[in-house]
């Protein structure tokens, strides 16, 4: 068997003061390293030179810095820019699972969408998806396996782009909530002052409504909160959305409305428009009344076409009328532009495969 090196990337403070003490290094070797690591992006232990080349010899023998570069870019018209990044992927939601033989090799998707003064990455927590949304090219290619906190990391260090992102959204392929734990170290490690010194609220992440994990999301983390919703009508939404049987959007939002987003902090609702399907009148004034009495935001967005999949998007008269009917009712709302489609990066259609 492979004797696979352990990675630093994705470790804590405290798990690298403790590796420090273990291998015999000064405490605040932990702090050279966290440093290297999140703040200057290093890939290999050679380039800590603040550490002795006793330390970085030691290091060595059990460590790498664990960066998984891109193997593919593409850039769309408009400048949004896909990477593929290959993953190692485990089915256990653990920090540190199994080294063999549980992982699957796999490629999974990040996505950097420029704004004017915004570079926003749109980051994969799994390769595939166990939620099965029908419209979404990710959930129809089945589940594969959960990323490391390292290889969610890679995605923030490997693009081009990685000194000038200004926001991050956990958007990408897979439902964050279904990855909590790794999910969770990387927003740990991305909003501390040790790691990339992030602001929370410079990072959204956007879930279904997994209700035990989004309590822990909702109580640890002061990040901002995406639901995708799409249908206010359960039975409908669960056409959509198998898991509106486990995770019924009632109940999603009646825990969401124990929280206080009057602050800074912010929850909004994506809402996917089918044609003749989920964009009439009548389920407008269903979500208004689903929404109300909450500090939020809808996103109106535009369907993108796949295959296999028998609806289209509503025209954009359609959608105008739902905003308005929306607002209306007192719920601020927005039509998001699509991004990225000529290259197969806009909404639900990642699918962990590159298009030239």
């Amino acid at each position: 068997m492979e004797n696979r090196k352990l990675k630093l990337l994705g470790l804590n403070l405290e798990e690298l003061k403790a590796l420090s003490l273990e291998m015999g290094l000064p405490s605040y070797t932990a702090k050279q390293i966290a440093r290297w690591l999140y703040v200057r992006k290093v890939r290999s232990i050679d380039m800590m030179t603040d550490l002795s080349k006793a330390a970085r010899a030691l290091l060595s023998e059990r460590y790498e810095v664990g960066v998984s570069e891109p193997t593919h870019v593409v850039t769309s018209v408009d400048g949004t820019r896909k990477y593929l990044f290959p993953v190692k992927c485990s089915r256990s939601n653990a920090l540190n699972p199994p080294v063999e033989p549980s992982f699957e090799e796999a490629s999974v998707e990040a996505v950097m969408i420029p704004d004017q003064d915004r570079a926003t990455l749109c980051v994969s927590s799994q390769s595939g998806c166990k939620m099965g949304c029908r419209f979404c090219m990710t959930g129809r290619q089945g589940f594969h396996g959960n990323l490391s906190a390292a290889e969610i990391l890679s995605q923030f260090i490997g693009v081009q782009e990685s000194d000038k992102l200004t926001n991050a959204v956990f958007m990408g392929m897979g439902e964050p909530l279904d990855n909590y734990e790794n999910v969770s170290r990387a927003i740990e490690i991305l909003t501390a002052d040790w790691g990339f010194g992030w602001s929370p609220k410079r990072i959204t992440l956007s879930s279904i409504g997994v209700l035990p994990n989004l309590k822990r999301f909702l109580d640890d983390s002061k990040c901002h909160l995406a639901i995708s919703l799409h249908d206010p009508f359960p039975q409908e939404r669960l056409q959509l959305m198998p898991a509106q049987k486990a995770w019924n959007i009632e109940d999603v939002i009646r825990l969401i409305k124990q929280y206080d987003f009057s602050g800074q902090r912010r929850v909004s609702f994506e809402y996917t428009m089918f044609a003749g399907l989920n964009d009439t009148k009548a389920h407008a004034d269903a979500l208004s009344r689903l929404l109300k009495g909450l500090e939020c935001r809808v996103n109106l967005i535009r369907f993108h076409k796949i295959p296999d999949f028998p609806y289209e998007t509503s025209p954009d008269l359609i959608m105008e009328n739902f905003k308005t009917r929306l607002c209306n009712n007192g719920i601020t709302t927005t039509i998001r532009a699509s991004r990225g489609e000529d290259i197969l990066a806009a909404c639900g259609m990642l699918a962990g495969q590159h298009k030239d």
